[in-house]
């Protein structure tokens, strides 16, 4: 359907108006030869930009290195931003440092269920197993339940990217 056309009303956000004079009315202008010219005091417009979150799960840093990428073309795009965050990791240190995943950096914050209703928009990024996605992912989304419910994201685009390491590695089932 595309343009909000679809099931739910889309999400539209109001710009933000910053205006300098508070009656924005016909205001008269006088010119050197004493007549009226009427003008109109328009409201300087503020658009925020859009906010598209992109939210990955990445075990040895592949997919982050895409989310990373995919954030670098979504700001080449006039008003928009993209953030990067992170899905809580389900494994324990233990198992982490068996596997010799690296150590995660702290320049990407975990995100919660909850903050995904202040995007504009949502790209969702991770490795496949098995023709599924990561338990860290699955979680997640799980997580998200209660905003499915009350439909606090209806209307929100939204996208995934994933990566494996095999051919044949689940990403022509996952995707």
């Amino acid at each position: 359907m595309g343009k909000g056309g679809g099931c739910f009303p889309s999400k539209i956000t109001p710009p933000v108006i910053v205006d300098s004079d508070p009656d924005p009315v016909l205001n008269p202008v006088s010119n050197d030869d004493d007549s009226i010219a009427d003008e109109t005091v328009i409201p300087t417009v503020e658009r925020r930009k859009l906010r598209i979150f992109i939210v990955f799960y990445s075990t040895y840093g592949h997919v982050e290195s895409l989310a990373r990428y995919i954030k670098k073309g979504v700001e080449e795009i006039d008003g928009v931003e993209g953030v990067l965050f992170r899905v809580p990791e389900t494994l324990s240190p233990e198992t982490l440092l068996a596997m010799k995943v690296p150590a995660k950096g702290d320049d990407v914050p975990e995100i919660s269920a909850e903050e995904l209703v202040e995007a504009d928009g949502l790209l969702f990024g991770f490795p496949t197993r098995f023709g599924s996605m990561t338990a860290q992912m699955k979680a997640f989304f799980d997580s998200t339940g209660g905003l499915w419910k009350e439909q606090k994201l209806a209307g929100v685009p939204a996208g995934f990217f994933v990566s494996t390491g095999t051919q044949g590695g689940g990403q022509e089932t996952t995707a």
